[in-house]
């Protein structure tokens, strides 16, 4: 194992009457999940994990065919629980978001308490790269606000959403397999190089 990556779905099909987990990706996420397939970046991804939200599994999957790989899913690496809430307008959303970062111990309106989301992101990605893995990169596919989780455990720093991906997902962080050392924080997957 060398570089593990963290790559956010892309642009999702918002649907309002849909249960957020189950939206897919837009023909925009979709071009970018190609584009991440396609990058150098990827082509020593051996392994692709990612979460069982279906933006996710299609994204993985573009990238997976690419690759001549099967990518596998993990219940345990969803986006933080906010099914208490639904769907919340942008603007909404964007408040919500703060509180969960500014108040990582408190369940915000139901919503999952950030440092269960950390510890429960932070267990699968341990898990996974305990396993027997081949040579080569890990590539995780996944969520914004777990990504960030995990990235500030790495990091060593409290969890805050300073730290969070840029607007419109499709970002991608990476760590050192071993030292699990941060090597670059978020960057847009199409800035991304080898």
């Amino acid at each position: 194992m060398g570089r593990v990556f963290y790559l956010t779905h892309s642009q999702v099909q918002i649907d309002p009457a849909v249960p957020v987990p189950d939206w897919g990706l837009s023909e925009l996420g979709r071009t970018r999940a190609r584009l991440a397939a396609e990058a150098a970046w990827t082509q020593g991804v051996t392994t692709i994990v990612s979460s069982q939200e279906r933006k996710a599994v299609e994204t993985a999957a573009i990238i997976a065919e690419a690759r001549g790989l099967t990518a596998a899913a993990d219940a345990a690496m969803h986006e933080n629980d906010r099914s208490a809430t639904g769907y919340l307008k942008p603007d909404v959303f964007e408040l919500m978001a703060d509180a969960f970062f500014a108040q990582p111990a408190t369940s915000v309106s139901g919503w999952e308490r950030a440092v269960d989301a950390q510890t429960r992101i932070v267990g699968a990605v341990a898990s996974v790269l305990a396993g027997p893995l081949p040579a080569g990169d890990v590539l995780f596919v996944g969520h914004g606000a777990v990504g960030t989780l995990l990235m500030c455990h790495l990091m060593g720093a409290a969890i805050s959403r300073a730290h969070d991906q840029p607007a419109g997902g499709g970002n991608v962080f990476a760590f050192d397999a071993g030292t699990r050392a941060v090597l670059h924080g978020w960057r847009p997957l199409e800035a991304m190089t080898a």
